[in-house]
């Protein structure tokens, strides 16, 4: 693709391609877009790259897929209409890019610290090192510096060791889940998770027709074990997933008396255990357990994405195994991502030079200061009417309605008023949490918050069905 910014990276050449083909005059209804071939062919672009672009697109609710169907968009004119017939997870999407809107509903914690700038500079650094240097068709599964680095941070005794041919880098996360996916071959498996769990998750778990198990935290945010024990022996279970530390969207973390007790009961059955890491470098006061630090690693596999502590610029996933080495290759090479060499090579560089280390500590504050703004309004606005526990880490609150409300018309009364909450239901498969809501404290803007929650407590009263 030529034109007059050629020193833009290539996906966002093809965003903004997407974003004009969007809201071309005319276009008022549901448009279905061109498919990955049909764009990488036109814009003489990889495959990869066009995948990437739309997964952008996806995060900001203007495109969502269909499976076996292809991409779809609706016009910024048509975006977020209340009662429209869209899927709940699409309406808050949507929604969430409206000009004027407050949003709550996101998940963004590196937005109040993003560490754009730092990597931008090694970037240009880097490339000034490695002039257009040709990408290397030998490093499928990602780039050797950062995926060393990575095994590096993981790597706790001579046991719980990683090494760089146990990572895997993708495009985004969402990427590295459908292959992980499919390289476990849980197609009609069973898989329990905890819950609530994060919605794209879910949804990627519902599409690839894998039979999700809901285990819900107790609490004080730990498993129930009886519980767990009773699936793992009644069940063909082929996957337990669980969070290495912070569970989101609750903000809690599991006591470690708890966490031991599930490791040798997992150990016991043998089973399988996918790690969510996604939040591990979040918590207030990291100083617990990790699942990896309790389990067998040849038994257990670890998957995280940069974005959450860097921020949009550097949206990769990754996943760690020791044992499935031959499949997720094969998988990896055949998904065929083409990720910027020089910026996995500047993200290592962070790594390795403590400048995420650094940027962790100044981010871990920010959020918990706004976690007590927060909280704080809650307690004086709505004593009455929710229940919370105080997170633990992480950019959201999970909040219980102490009234019995309808929830989804709370949702669509707050889009009234500008206001974009995630209800609960959203992070279950099987109708659980219909009385919770996940509220978000990283939002932008110059918005009242004072006001938005007064908001919310109407909505609650009015729609309370006690």
């Amino acid at each position: 693709m030529k034109g007059p910014r050629d020193t833009d990276f290539a996906y966002q050449a093809v965003y903004r391609y997407l974003t004009n083909l969007i809201n071309e005059p005319g276009s008022d209804v549901q448009v279905r877009l061109p498919s990955l071939r049909q764009l990488a062919h036109r814009l003489s672009v990889s495959i990869s790259t066009i995948q990437y672009a739309y997964s952008l697109l996806e995060k900001e609710g203007r495109v969502y897929s269909v499976a076996k169907s292809g991409y779809y968009a609706l016009p910024v004119s048509s975006i977020g209409i209340p009662g429209s017939g869209k899927d709940l997870l699409e309406t808050v999407y949507v929604n969430a890019r409206r000009p004027g809107m407050l949003v709550l509903s996101a998940d963004e914690p590196a937005s109040l610290q993003p560490l754009d700038s730092p990597l931008l500079l090694l970037e240009r650094e880097l490339l000034r090192q490695y002039p257009r240097q040709p990408q290397p068709s030998s490093q499928p599964c990602g780039e050797l510096e950062l995926r060393t680095a990575l095994a590096a941070r993981y790597t706790t005794s001579p046991t719980r060791c990683w090494h760089a041919d146990d990572v895997y880098i993708g495009a985004d996360l969402r990427g590295v889940l459908e292959i992980l996916i499919a390289a476990l071959g849980l197609k009609d498996a069973v898989v329990v998770v905890e819950s609530p769990c994060d919605w794209v998750i879910l949804r990627l778990l519902q599409g690839a027709d894998v039979k999700v198990i809901e285990l819900p935290l107790q609490a004080d945010g730990g498993l129930d074990l009886e519980q767990l024990n009773h699936l793992l022996e009644t069940e063909r279970v082929r996957l337990v997933m669980l969070s290495s530390g912070l569970n989101m969207p609750r903000g809690s973390v599991a006591p470690d008396s708890n966490r031991q007790s599930t490791a040798r009961l997992l150990e016991r059955h043998g089973s399988w255990v996918l790690e969510n890491d996604c939040y591990g470098e979040l918590e207030f006061e990291p100083n617990g357990l990790r699942f990896r630090d309790l389990l067998d690693p040849d038994r257990l596999i670890v998957f995280s994405t940069f974005e959450k502590i860097i921020g949009s610029e550097a949206p990769y996933g990754y996943v760690l195994s020791r044992r499935l080495r031959v499949d997720l290759q094969r998988h990896f090479l055949l998904r065929a991502f083409r990720l910027s060499l020089i910026r996995q090579k500047a993200i290592a560089r962070l790594y390795s030079n403590g400048r995420i280390d650094q940027h962790l500590l100044v981010l871990r504050r920010l959020l918990k200061e706004r976690m007590v703004q927060m909280t704080r309004l809650l307690e004086e606005r709505l004593p009455d009417a929710l229940h919370f526990v105080e997170p633990q880490g992480g950019a959201t609150i999970w909040i219980r309605s102490l009234r019995q409300v309808n929830v989804h018309r709370v949702f669509e009364r707050l889009l009234k008023q500008h206001v974009v909450i995630a209800p609960g239901e959203l992070f279950s498969l099987q109708g659980l949490h219909g009385q919770h809501l996940r509220l978000s404290h990283t939002f932008g803007g110059h918005h009242d918050l004072a006001d938005a929650l007064g908001l919310l407590g109407d909505a609650l009263r009015l729609e309370s069905i006690d």
